[in-house]
């Protein structure tokens, strides 16, 4: 008997450890959802002080999104001892920024899911920055991945970092510094998948994506790629019949067999810079681009299957693979999101929409959100539990519109900060980053 309640103990506890990791960017299957079974215990309010079971101070400037494991909380951070020029908000020209003065530590954090106190902290590096970056984009703008044994924390132009669980430096990689677009630095994320880790370095000098044994660092494969700066994560595509590796770039999207780096299809047709991920639901791929300077901002549904340049020709808006795309339907920065059989965007000058995912076929066209602000400012990705959507701005403001066919806005929460990372989601909580602090947001805290 003492056994049977044993063994069931330990069944539950694995069901409730699975309900409370968030891996990566956007989650374990980059939707910005959570389980189901969870998310009827999520909160819908909050404030600075409303529902904050805590809030810890964040020492330096980081755009990355926390994850979560067994309990524990990482996020990487680079701590100036300059002063640094503060954020300006919305999109805007001339972002373009020299080197900033001081010296710099890179940083990577662990803390307590329960209690939010600091377990461990690791300096990476310690120097002056060798490259410039973006106003509002950051040193750790990238957001670290684990798989339960390793957290690994990557740091664009400067390199990639591994430890175990307890903090443990693993083993390392250097990234030489290569030139950005205009200057904007770098924000794509890596990926785990199965034995290796998959990192992306699209940059204006030498380009490539490579593939790592996660255990050692060896590399596994290369592919080398055009000399174009883009910010989109790669994304890990089951689609059923195999896995694929999908990268969206410039002007086109391309599938690798991660097994082997080997160019599974590509097609044309994108926005000139990629920054939103691809994710999956209903059987189909969605990617999209929409850099603000392009008059062609497009969303696409792929079907699996497809080989060689599945690309559009002019007139057509599906072919074999392409289930549908809308030309102008992308935003720049957040990723959409698919919840219920709704496909939503959330435009980053504050305006939202919403498609049937299975078609592209709109549902309504452009919202504006905060009808108060004639041009708001959302970088953050939107998230979806218990028939709501949520949508933060980068004044901290998280407007909660009802999921369906008829838009509404039903609340407002604010955190009264700057606010461009995107959340995570884990058991029946919530992890907002600000500018200064990581809220641990649940129902009822005091």
């Amino acid at each position: 008997m003492l056994a049977r309640i044993l063994c069931l103990l330990f069944i539950i506890s694995i069901v409730a450890f699975a309900d409370t990791n968030w891996p990566q960017f956007r989650g374990a299957n980059s939707l910005g959802t959570p389980d189901p079974k969870t998310e009827a215990a999520l909160p819908d309010k909050w404030s600075k002080t409303e529902n904050v079971a805590w809030k810890t101070d964040v020492a330096g400037m980081g755009w990355s999104s926390p994850i979560v494991w067994g309990g524990k909380v990482f996020l990487t951070s680079v701590v100036s001892d300059a002063p640094q020029e503060a954020v300006k908000k919305g999109l805007y020209f001339g972002g373009e920024r020299p080197i900033p003065a001081g010296e710099h530590r890179w940083v990577v954090y662990c803390l307590d899911f329960k209690t939010g106190k600091l377990l461990w902290e690791r300096e990476v590096l310690r120097a002056k920055p060798a490259f410039n970056r973006h106003l509002k984009n950051s040193y750790a703008s990238e957001t670290p991945v684990t798989d339960g044994e390793r957290v690994y924390a990557l740091f664009g132009n400067v390199g990639l970092f591994v430890f175990d669980m307890n903090g443990k430096p693993l083993w390392q990689q250097k990234i030489d510094s290569k030139s950005t677009r205009f200057g904007w630095g770098t924000a794509a994320s890596p990926v785990v998948w199965q034995d290796r880790l998959f990192v992306l370095n699209d940059n204006e000098e030498a380009s490539h994506l490579a593939a790592l044994d996660k255990k050692t660092g060896k590399e596994l494969w290369r592919a080398e790629r055009w000399k174009q700066t883009n910010w989109a994560t790669p994304y890990i595509w089951n689609s059923g019949t195999r896995a694929e590796l999908i990268v969206p770039a410039t002007k086109r999207v391309i599938s690798y067999d991660p097994q082997t780096g080997k160019e599974l299809w590509t097609f044309s047709g994108m926005s000139s810079i990629a920054i939103p991920t691809p994710f999956s639901a209903f059987g189909m791929l969605y990617v999209s681009s929409g850099y603000v300077g392009d008059q062609y901002r497009p969303t696409y549904a792929i079907k699996p299957g497809a080989s060689g340049d599945i690309s559009l020709k002019e007139g057509e808006n599906s072919n074999q693979f392409i289930a549908w795309h809308q030309r102008q339907a992308s935003p720049y920065n957040p990723t959409q999101l698919i919840y219920g059989d709704l496909l939503y965007t959330l435009l980053d000058r504050g305006f939202f929409t919403a498609h049937e995912a299975k078609t592209g076929a709109e549902v309504y066209g452009r919202q504006r959100i905060d009808p108060d602000v004639p041009v708001g400012a959302f970088t953050s990705s939107p998230w979806a539990y218990q028939g709501k959507v949520f949508c933060l701005n980068e004044d901290g403001d998280t407007f909660v519109i009802q999921a369906g066919r008829d838009y509404k806005v039903i609340g407002k929460n604010s955190l009264d900060e700057l606010c461009m990372a995107s959340p995570a989601i884990v058991g029946d909580s919530l992890l907002i980053r600000t500018a200064s602090k990581l809220y641990r947001i649940r129902r009822n805290s005091k």
